[in-house]
């Protein structure tokens, strides 16, 4: 497999690991480069690690003037919605730590899908430093099919090589998304995976150790090209790994 494998014993570990990381890695960031550029991701777990990082005990580790924050990938919708990526952290993170607007570069799901996607594709661009621009952290989730970001199995998204930022409609689920495509996660210094729950076991499997078959496992074209990529699994998750039964 590529990267490390970290396994904890619960989704509350995963949460708490990746928040060290995120501090871990923005001080590593300030103190080479003076900023921090970080993109997140949805789900459950980001939410719990969101909360950490806004307590008492983590939001004194990080210089957050010198944090800016984007999104891996976000659903068509306001940033209002429940089901808006960053709406979960705007609640849970960056309204706590009073960060900002212009540290904040949001996806913006309500506008047309193709048009959001170039639009921030061109911010991405004009912010973040590198051809193609580098983060310095980009948090990603397995879905249960194996789908990370907004890459679905068997999408058009999968076999775009030479964009950022692109639209990808997801047949499945009948809606559009907003996704980096695997070229501007793999450009990254650091892609960390927070993985927990009994739910993603089968698909960890399959990306880890079954047959390399990208547009199957979307997950698996997650290798950064000269960057760290780390997976933190819970016990539940790891459940049907190579010795770990």
């Amino acid at each position: 497999m590529a990267g490390k494998l970290s396994i904890v014993e619960n989704s509350s570990e995963v949460a708490r690991a990746g928040a060290e990381q995120f501090i871990s890695r923005a001080k590593e960031s300030i103190d080479d480069h003076g900023s921090f550029f970080v993109a997140l991701s949805g789900g459950s777990t980001p939410v719990a690690m969101y909360k950490l990082l806004a307590s008492d005990e983590y939001r004194g580790k990080v210089d957050w003037d010198k944090v800016l924050f984007f999104w891996s990938d976000e659903r068509c919708v306001p940033p209002d919605h429940p089901d808006s990526n960053y709406g979960s952290a705007h609640q849970h993170l960056l309204q706590p730590l009073g960060i900002p607007e212009d540290r904040i570069f949001r996806m913006k799901g309500e506008l047309p899908p193709e048009e959001a996607a170039r639009e921030y594709e061109e911010i991405v661009k004009k912010a973040v430093p590198g051809d193609p621009p580098r983060f310095d952290l980009i948090f990603l989730g397995l879905g249960d099919d194996a789908h990370t970001a907004s890459l679905f199995p068997e999408t058009d998204a999968l076999h775009v090589t030479d964009r950022l930022v692109v639209h990808n409609y997801v047949p499945k689920l009948n809606t559009y998304r907003i996704t980096f495509t695997s070229t501007l996660i793999n450009a990254a210094a650091s892609v960390v995976f927070l993985v927990s729950g009994e739910g993603k076991a089968e698909a960890l499997k399959s990306v880890l150790e079954g047959e390399q078959n990208p547009t199957k496992y979307p997950a698996q074209m997650v290798n950064p090209t000269s960057g760290a990529l780390l997976w933190v699994v819970d016990r539940a998750a790891a459940s049907l790994l190579s010795g770990t039964q």
